[in-house]
């Protein structure tokens, strides 16, 4: 699987082949590890609708919204109209996350 050049260590798509140098192909998911020094985190009325803030506070980078989806399946299946207050998720650390995304 080799990563595409149009996209970055930040993007959802950077292992989704590109198809006749114009369209994604079927997206390849971009795998989070679960690790035993991930937080186990119950979202608040402020990060409501926007994984995008809480990436940003965390991260800063508001671009990596898309890891809370891809750490947490089969609860946030949409990443943001089921991340709403009360649910509760794994928040990998940040270090996991640069080892993952290869950056």
């Amino acid at each position: 699987m080799a990563t595409n050049n149009l996209y970055g260590a930040t993007s959802p798509y950077q292992l989704t082949d590109i198809v006749n140098q114009k369209f994604l192909d079927i997206m390849v998911n971009r795998p989070i590890p679960a690790l035993e020094s991930d937080v186990f985190w119950s979202i608040t009325k402020v990060y409501e609708y926007r994984p995008d803030l809480l990436a940003y506070d965390l991260y800063a980078d508001s671009r990596l919204w898309w890891v809370f989806a891809q750490r947490n399946p089969n609860v946030l299946k949409d990443p943001y109209f089921d991340f709403i207050t009360g649910v509760q998720i794994y928040i990998p650390n940040s270090t996991t996350l640069i080892t993952a995304l290869g950056s």
